[in-house]
């Protein structure tokens, strides 16, 4: 059989790399060379149609960490479409996770070569196209999601995103599994919650943004988005897991004038088990390649999800960091976040961040608007240097709610 285990191998500028933890009853050397062969042009046995031009697409098991069980593979660029997400995880994260030969195994990263990334559209807005549209240059913004995420009908989804709006957030978005139900269909939703944004921008004076989700099958998501556009919005959330990463990829490749949102819904049934599935470090990068504009990575160890500060920062870095070019991605930060625990994050995760926070809005005792003031006022103490509680003996709302919930605690 081929070997595929070279560590003396020196990856080039056009090879694929992919790290991965393997857990294995068989030695490292061995468990990698079935996983590098079953991702790429091996198989279970020698095979007589197997041509030496075809040997040197094989990839290259360049790095081996015994301590800790985990390899790097180098893949040379021509095993890839370019420009078909799917195929490239069909390989490097496909079969190779029903190998008998593999108990546990987990893709942790990604490094994709330009010629690859140059092959997907990328970010259209990213960081400093969605501050131009919001005109907010330094501070994090400010989102909510829409509270109880499903019950209300059109007209009270509506009130409720004008009352936060109103109290100083900037975007109020859908909840993931908010869709067209029938107690509250798409488009009159829509229609009826763009009407009342353009009533707190004509009222506040800001920019304010409205995220509706249009998560379906794919032809009908994008005749959603259309009809977003149609009727004035300027934004669109995708559920990219659930939506599949064809479905995002198709809708990234209409090039539509719409900042995408993506939600991560359902994740943690691949990035949960450290020892098993999918980091959230590729899903992160993948989705950069593929083009969204902003996307949930957890809250740095201040919320209610889980996932440390060490591991969401990352992530971070994944959206901002330099990658062929792409544009930095917004980094969002949502899951059981008051506004006691916006100094923290920000400490954390630093002012380039959009804070999400439902029930800590919602759930104030004076309701939305003062949900929304009380954050609002949280973050302008942030920007001002001043400590959350000396800034709530001025500032009411903040005071209820760190009343209620507390500075500092989750």
């Amino acid at each position: 059989m081929l070997r595929y285990v070279d560590t003396g191998y020196t990856p080039t500028e056009d090879d694929l790399i992919a790290e991965y933890y393997i857990g294995s009853s068989m030695p490292l050397e061995e468990a990698s060379e079935w996983l590098a062969a079953e991702s790429s042009i091996g198989t279970w046995t020698d095979l007589s149609t197997m041509k030496e031009r075809i040997v040197k697409l094989k990839p290259h098991v360049f790095y081996l960490n015994r301590d800790e069980s985990t390899i790097k593979v180098a893949y040379p660029g021509d095993l890839f479409e370019r420009g078909n997400m799917p195929q490239i995880l069909s390989s490097i994260a496909g079969n190779i996770f029903g190998l008998r030969a593999i108990e546990n195994l987990r893709f942790l990263d990604i490094r994709f070569p330009d010629k690859i990334v140059e092959s997907f559209k990328g970010p259209r807005f990213g960081i400093q196209g969605i501050r131009k549209i919001l005109e907010v240059d330094k501070r994090p913004i400010i989102g909510t999601i829409i509270k109880p995420k499903l019950g209300l009908n059109e007209k009270e989804h509506a009130e409720v995103a004008y009352e936060a709006w109103v109290g100083g957030v900037d975007i109020v978005k859908d909840d993931e599994n908010l869709s067209d139900m029938v107690f509250n269909r798409f488009e009159k939703r829509i229609e009826e919650t763009l009407k009342l944004r353009d009533k707190a921008e004509e009222r506040t004076g800001e920019k304010k943004i409205y995220m509706p989700n249009i998560t379906a099958e794919t032809n009908e998501m994008i005749r959603r988005a259309e009809f977003v556009e149609q009727t004035g919005g300027e934004y669109v959330m995708i559920d990219i897991l659930t939506a599949g990463w064809a479905a995002l990829q198709s809708f990234r490749n209409l090039d539509l004038n719409l900042v995408i949102h993506a939600h991560r819904a359902g994740h943690a049934a691949v990035t949960r088990n450290e020892r098993h599935g999918i980091s959230m470090l590729p899903i992160a990068k993948i989705s950069r390649v593929i083009g969204v504009d902003q996307l949930h990575i957890g809250t740095f160890g201040v919320g209610k999800m889980m996932g440390g500060p060490e591991d969401d920062l990352r992530y971070q870095e994944a959206l901002t960091g330099e990658l062929s070019g792409l544009e930095p991605v917004f980094p969002v930060a949502s899951g059981g976040l008051h506004p006691g625990l916006y100094g923290m994050l920000c400490e954390i995760a630093g002012k380039d961040i959009i804070i999400q926070a439902g029930g800590g809005i919602h759930g104030h005792p004076g309701g939305t608007m003062s949900g929304a003031r009380a954050a609002r006022q949280a973050v302008d103490a942030i920007m001002e240097g001043v400590p959350l509680a000396e800034y709530a003996k001025s500032h009411r709302e903040l005071g209820e709610a760190l009343e209620k919930w507390g500075e500092g605690r989750r």
